[in-house]
């Protein structure tokens, strides 16, 4: 048996469509049952649920506490069988979806974690700048250029991943310090996990026949969202970077030194692109200009924690 894993927060714009694609699936033969946990809705999300119940062998928690990682968490008390299933609640998956992860599981038993391909939906087109940012931070979608087998953990995405149940019956969790919760945070919900499981020796592995799509919205294709979504992906690769590797070397005020001229380079592209009227450099030096503004707000927040932490053990 799996259990699929979907945390919610206001989804009610395409969670029914969501659910309906999860009643087309088809059923593996070892059997499922789907969680929704409601992080702290306000909109018609527990009815819309509700309304999905004789359809689908479901289970609705509520998770007040805002963020997706605590209500991940708060599903973990409804998991049953041997294979924890990850998406979100503006994916749709292909009818196969689940069989094929499942196929993937049984053929591969040296390999613990599990992730498919993720495809655009979007609601009207698709920007013409997308070629000019990484799809995969900005949208979430999978690289195009990955083939069936062995793969880094990194190209996991929580909209399609698959691990072993028993990673979490072990007491494993989700680090409820990182990934969406409110307007600003350190982006990587699902990849601190992997990335950690990674470190302890757990595979990973690319189901190519695993198909999803992830909806994206019209306000999502607007520069001003894409360049606030670099900062958040900045704060996260930061946060996560550490993990591996605490040491950064010599810093100011928090910020290692080595970031500065990184900017400055990325400052000059800028102005580059402006006088040169050349819009590609320009987006794309922007992006990455924020994309490094997230790693000196999240060294700066590291910082002020770590004071905090230690005023607190003077005290």
């Amino acid at each position: 048996m799996l259990t699929v894993l979907l945390a919610t927060r206001n989804g009610a714009r395409t969670l029914p469509g969501v659910l309906e694609a999860f009643a087309d699936l088809s059923v593996p033969s070892s059997g499922w049952k789907v969680v929704v946990v409601d992080n702290g809705s306000t909109d018609r999300t527990r009815e819309i649920v509700s309304s999905f119940q004789a359809k689908l062998p479901l289970t609705y928690r509520f998770e007040g506490r805002l963020g997706k990682n605590f209500a991940l968490n708060t599903g973990m008390a409804e998991l049953e069988g041997d294979l924890a299933v990850f998406t979100d609640d503006d994916v749709f998956p292909d009818p196969d979806w689940l069989v094929r992860l499942r196929a993937a599981a049984d053929a591969q038993p040296c390999f613990s974690m599990f992730g498919g391909v993720i495809l655009p939906r979007w609601e009207t087109g698709p920007p013409h700048w997308l070629k000019w940012v990484p799809a995969g931070p900005v949208f979430t979608l999978s690289d195009s250029q990955l083939v069936a087998g062995p793969t880094d953990p990194g190209n996991l995405y929580g909209p399609n991943m698959a691990i072993r149940a028993e990673i979490f019956q072990s007491g494993t969790r989700f680090d409820s310090s990182i990934g969406p919760s409110g307007a600003n945070y350190a982006m990587g919900s699902e990849s601190e996990l992997v990335e950690r499981l990674g470190r302890q020796g757990h595979k990973a592995w690319h189901v190519h026949d695993a198909v999803v799509e992830h909806f994206i919205r019209d306000h999502q294709s607007e520069e001003s969202w894409v360049m606030k979504r670099a900062i958040r992906f900045g704060r996260g690769q930061l946060r996560l970077a550490r993990a591996a590797q605490p040491e950064y070397g010599s810093s100011w005020l928090g910020v290692p030194l080595i970031f500065f001229p990184r900017m400055f380079k990325r400052g000059i592209r800028m102005a580059k692109g402006w006088l040169t009227s050349n819009e590609r450099d320009l987006f794309s030096a922007r992006w990455e200009f924020n994309y490094l503004w997230g790693h000196v707000i999240e060294a700066r927040l590291s910082r002020r924690s770590r004071s905090v932490s230690g005023d607190n053990k003077v005290l």
